[in-house]
């Protein structure tokens, strides 16, 4: 019995830091920046609405895929971003607030900023691991495939040198394989 109760331990740890290793870690904005002091990556921010269909099919359907979950987690710190939460965001010595508090629906200045005020759902921003926006924000549903090719892009520093038409041409998917 002695010998049963550290097995049934090892086990149930493993199973849950397993179960933790099948989903993204979805952070606040403030939650990233706090964490790439210590371990700089780059950001992806999905910017998102309680009421965008499009957005909620994304969760489901795409950010619930394996491959992307695995290189989301391992070289980025991924942020889910209410374009219309109501609270107020300080960053460094910047305050953003939604100005629109007494409206059931209005953009936070912190989602205008990213979106550089065009304010489609779903927007996924890719940040740099200094928080400088790499590409404008990449608008609308993405599959898994789509999402898989922009992450890499982005995550490997393909950006910086290679063309986005260059770089789907020769792009291996993990994706179509399995």
């Amino acid at each position: 019995m002695n010998k049963v109760v550290p097995l049934l331990f090892c086990l149930l740890v493993s199973i849950g830091s397993s179960a933790q290793d099948d989903k993204i870690e979805w952070l606040s904005f403030e939650e990233a920046i706090q964490r790439n002091e210590t371990e700089p990556k780059k950001f992806i921010v999905d910017v998102y609405t309680n009421w965008c269909g499009w957005c909620k099919k994304m969760d489901a359907n795409t950010f619930t895929n394996p491959v992307i979950i695995k290189y989301i987690r391992e070289n980025y710190w991924a942020v889910k971003l209410n374009a219309e939460r109501k609270d107020t965001v300080i960053l460094g010595q910047q305050m953003f607030v939604n100005e629109n508090l007494t409206q059931r629906r209005g953009p936070h200045q912190l989602a205008v900023a990213l979106l550089n005020g065009k304010m489609t759902y779903p927007s996924i921003v890719y940040l740099d691991e200094n928080v400088e926006l790499m590409h404008p924000a990449i608008s609308g549903y993405q599959d898994p495939l789509s999402l898989e090719q922009i992450i890499k892009y982005f995550g490997e520093g393909a950006y910086q040198s290679t063309p986005w038409d260059k770089y789907v041409s020769d792009f291996q998917s993990e994706i179509s394989s399995n």
